[in-house]
């Protein structure tokens, strides 16, 4: 039986001048020029679009077509790891417990809550599996109960464009209110009255640009706040003690926070303190003074100041927790006795409790790799603080935490249905050498029996962009490629914030070529301590992390039996060229301009995975998307796999899988999103076994 033929796109050279430089893109055709209305209606994609993504989608179903067995089996055992019943640890506010639960067999959870401290009494705020029957995405963005308990509040996106609908539910009557809030951002915040409801639009261009207040129950939107830096990103919240609301300004790189005093919720906001390029802050009230986390004045890993001025701005901060290189504070919650702080010391999580008094104490856990992360609440005036902890081998436990007598209460353990012994495993930290001498760490989930002489397959996962960090946590989905004697690795890669914001600063702009040497040095740590070999390891990003799936190929295609590219970020150089995109202009920090700065433009032209496609001997590609993205559109990947099976000099296929309805997230169901997953690993395993052909 001969082998499926691959679409051929159609060649339409596009001539781009750009700051005295020339270039060619013959397939831009495939950005259908009614992309803001496709996002929000797939169903106006032009012909010729949908044409070919059909057909990329049924070339790749006919090569997968022997991975399909594979593919069920896969999604049965990440499914059986499911606890289909489950449950969250209720958060207690006043005189109730909140939670959201699963029912068996249902993709989307309920949200409810029942007396404090009781197991009985449900009151269901919101079903969100009834909500999306008939749906083929349904996701909630933010739910919130209003602090008189009185509403409940959630935005939905109906299509993965992630533009979002705001209702709101009166428990007393159990009704809808008869209005909901259209084209709003995924979250939303009620002022500590329950009066007002402050929300975010979404501009024509997908972006957040103004803050709006309106009447809980109903009423005209008043607007709050507008941001004319297209490259800003806005939020709404409220101080960990309700004294303020908070608007928060910023990018990757600057932040401008504005006040509303909660006794005024209708006042104009007030800057605390004016945006300076470079200086990111984030700020809480606790009781009579304000925290302020900046990395100002040169704390790169950032510090932790004071103020007790009614406006908190720069000339009054006074250096509370000093900035130490290398231990990097990433965040902090307040209580009214105590201060909680999360900081990470060479890509290992630690939690700081620190009493009124300033007297603190740590708490960290001793396996060799792991994640540990605070878990919000809602009560100000509690001794409790609650924190989830993992690792590779570990399902999560939920810890209630006493910060004046330190004891721990589990109050839940991730439960495995089909099972889970963490003595089969070990998870191991490695440290491979960059070429500029950069230790750059790589976490290892594999069986205790796994042999150490090349011989086991390897699946290297990383993303390394926007300051985040690649946690060491533990994945009911890479179990079942580790189970089958494969090796999976993290690459905590320069671009991310695993070992400081210095990490982070050194794998963007004008660095931003370590995050892809730092993968490749990773590759071939593992290779010479033989726990893969060169040639027959699987590469795995997405997102961003898709890029640098993107530059790895190019760069060293030899070193791969297949790369998994999810949601691929590849079609750099036009994109950040491109304003009227969603995230052009916020993401000119992270990348650089390319329209107005020549040395980005070069830089971006470098490594930018599309443009760097030639003639070489590409691994086997699997490049997947979703038609409603806003962040990562469709024909970034589509481009990339037309010009890649252009070019390839090799036998391995260049596949191609569009969800033609869903966004950036893929499916939204907790069960239809492993298929996705399935897919990924069955391609993996496939692309090894084959080897093209060895």
């Amino acid at each position: 039986m001969s082998a499926p033929k691959p679409p051929v796109a159609r060649r339409d050279p596009k001539v781009i001048e750009q700051l005295g430089r020339t270039r060619t893109d013959d397939y831009a055709w495939m950005k259908d020029d009614n992309w803001k209305e496709v996002l929000r209606d797939p169903k106006v994609l032009r012909a010729d679009i949908r044409e070919h993504l059909d057909a990329e989608n049924a070339y790749t179903k006919a090569m997968l077509a022997g991975t399909e067995a594979l593919q069920a089996q896969l999604f049965a055992e990440m499914k059986g790891r499911i606890k289909e019943d489950d449950s969250s640890v209720p958060a207690s506010d006043g005189a109730w417990d909140y939670y959201v639960r699963y029912e068996f067999g249902a993709e989307h959870p309920v949200h409810g809550r029942r007396p404090r401290g009781r197991s009985d009494g449900e009151v269901v705020l919101l079903d969100e599996d009834a909500m999306a029957k008939g749906k083929a995405f349904f996701q909630v963005g933010a739910a919130h109960h209003s602090p008189d308990h009185r509403l409940y509040a959630w935005a939905a996106d109906e299509q993965g464009s992630e533009y979002y609908t705001i209702r709101i539910k009166d428990l007393a009557t159990g009704g809808t209110l008869p209005f909901q809030i259209d084209s709003a951002y995924g979250d939303f915040t009620f002022s500590p009255d329950s009066q007002w409801l402050f929300w975010i639009w979404r501009d024509e261009n997908a972006r957040p640009s103004k803050v709006f207040r309106r009447p809980a129950r109903g009423g005209e939107d008043v607007l709050v706040y507008e941001e004319k830096d297209e490259g800003m990103f806005l939020g709404v919240g409220k101080t960990s003690d309700d004294s303020h609301m908070v608007v928060h300004v910023g990018n990757q790189e600057t932040t401008e926070i504005w006040l509303i005093p909660a006794g005024d919720p209708t006042r104009p906001p007030f800057v605390a303190e004016p945006r300076r390029v470079g200086v990111k802050y984030d700020l809480d009230h606790w009781t009579d003074r304000w925290v302020i986390r900046t990395n100002d004045d040169g704390a790169v890993d950032f510090k932790l100041a004071t103020s007790s001025a009614e406006i908190p701005a720069r000339s009054t901060w006074t250096d509370f927790i000093a900035h130490e290189p290398g231990r990097y504070i990433t965040g902090f919650a307040a209580f009214e006795s105590h201060l909680v702080r999360a900081q990470r010391v060479n890509a290992l999580d630690e939690i700081v409790v620190m009493a009124r008094d300033g007297a603190e104490h740590v708490v960290a856990f001793d396996e060799e790799a792991y994640a540990l992360s605070l878990e919000g609440g809602y009560e100000y005036e509690t001794t409790l603080t609650r924190f989830v902890y993992q690792s590779p081998t570990t399902p999560r436990q939920w810890f209630d935490y006493d910060m004046t007598t330190r004891e721990r209460t589990l109050r839940k353990t991730q439960e495995i249905p089909s099972g889970h012994d963490p003595a089969r495993y070990v998870a191991r930290r490695l440290y491979a050498t960059a070429s500029d001498g950069a230790e750059v760490p790589i976490t290892v989930l594999m069986l205790k029996d796994t042999p150490l002489d090349g011989s086991a397959p390897l699946l290297l996962y990383g993303y390394g962009s926007y300051g985040h960090a690649m946690e060491p946590s533990f994945s009911i989905r890479n179990l079942s490629l580790v189970d089958r004697g494969w090796i999976w690795a993290v690459a905590h890669v320069r671009g991310g914030s695993d070992k400081g914001w210095g990490w982070f600063l050194d794998g963007r702009k004008e660095k931003k070529a370590n995050t892809f040497t730092d993968f490749i040095a990773c590759a071939e740590h593992l290779a010479a301590n033989g726990y893969g070999a060169l040639g027959e390891m699987a590469a795995y990003g997405g997102s961003a992390g898709g890029m640098l799936m993107g530059a790895v190929a190019n760069l060293r295609p030899e070193l791969w039996s297949g790369v998994i590219a999810a949601v691929p970020f590849v079609d750099v150089l036009n994109t950040m060229s491109d304003t009227t995109l969603p995230l052009t202009p916020p993401e000119w920090p992270e990348w650089g301009n390319p329209i107005e700065d020549a040395a980005a433009y070069d830089r971006i032209a470098s490594y930018s995975p599309y443009d760097r496609v030639a003639p070489r001997p590409y691994p086997a590609i699997l490049a997947t998307g979703g038609l409603s993205d806003p962040r990562v559109t469709y024909w970034e990947p589509q481009k990339w796999v037309a010009k890649l099976r252009e070019n390839t000099t090799g036998r391995a296929p260049m596949l191609l899988k569009i969800n033609m309805e869903a966004g950036h997230g893929g499916a939204s169901g907790r069960f239809d999103f492993l298929k996705e997953i399935a897919l990924d690993y069955a391609f993996a395993i496939w692309a090894a076994e084959r080897g093209w052909e060895k």
